[in-house]
């Protein structure tokens, strides 16, 4: 059992900056130690690169997979990678990565990039759903709560991209959001995928 609450996630989240799954992680590599956490965070350049998350991006390249059918291309998906600087845009690890990220949408078909581009109106529907169906089963009402907060995770990683575990398992062992925010430290820049679209034929 993890030695800390999620008040302590929501404290650490603030004073660094990082996102929820780091904060967690963070906590649990530390016994739940807030001021190790916060140097495990620092170590790790994720607090830094969160704190640029407010930086200008006017670069960028759109990310393509195609997929083919009888000689024909009948997938297409384009994601936007967007960065602050021309310079990052253009290299290699940039490029290859937006593509990657093209490639896991059509493997996946997320609906939103972040949890919030996901409709309230979506999420309450969602949330009445899913406390619907643990009535039906007999839960209890005092857990349904915790079961509606627990599926709706499981919603949110289904259908959000950046929660969406990469499907590129042997390049990348983490999230979309973990992949893009590692790329942000590696080259010291606000970077996050900025848009996203598919057209298929068939479908």
């Amino acid at each position: 059992m993890a030695d800390f609450t999620a008040q302590d996630v929501q404290a650490l989240r603030k004073s660094t900056g990082a996102g929820m799954m780091d904060a967690k992680k963070a906590l649990t590599e530390t016994g739940g130690d807030m001021d190790k956490a916060a140097d495990y965070l620092r170590e790790k350049g994720i607090a830094a690169a969160a704190k640029r998350a407010d930086r200008e991006q006017g670069e960028g390249v759109v990310g393509v997979y195609m997929h083919n059918q009888a000689g024909r291309p009948v997938l297409g998906v384009l994601i936007g990678l967007a960065s602050e600087t021309d310079f990052v845009a253009k290299s290699e690890e940039f490029r290859i990565t937006a593509n990657d990220i093209a490639m896991h949408a059509a493997a996946t078909r997320p609906q939103w990039i972040a949890r919030d581009d996901v409709p309230e109106d979506v999420v309450a529907k969602e949330k009445e759903l899913i406390a619907a169906q643990a009535r039906n089963e007999g839960k209890p009402d005092e857990i349904i709560e915790k079961i509606v907060s627990g599926r709706i995770e499981s919603f949110y990683k289904d259908n959000v991209l950046v929660d969406q575990v990469f499907v590129k398992s042997d390049t990348f062992e983490g999230t979309v959001g973990e992949l893009v925010q590692q790329l942000a430290v590696k080259m010291g820049e606000n970077i996050s995928v900025s848009s996203m679209a598919r057209v298929a034929i068939g479908e």
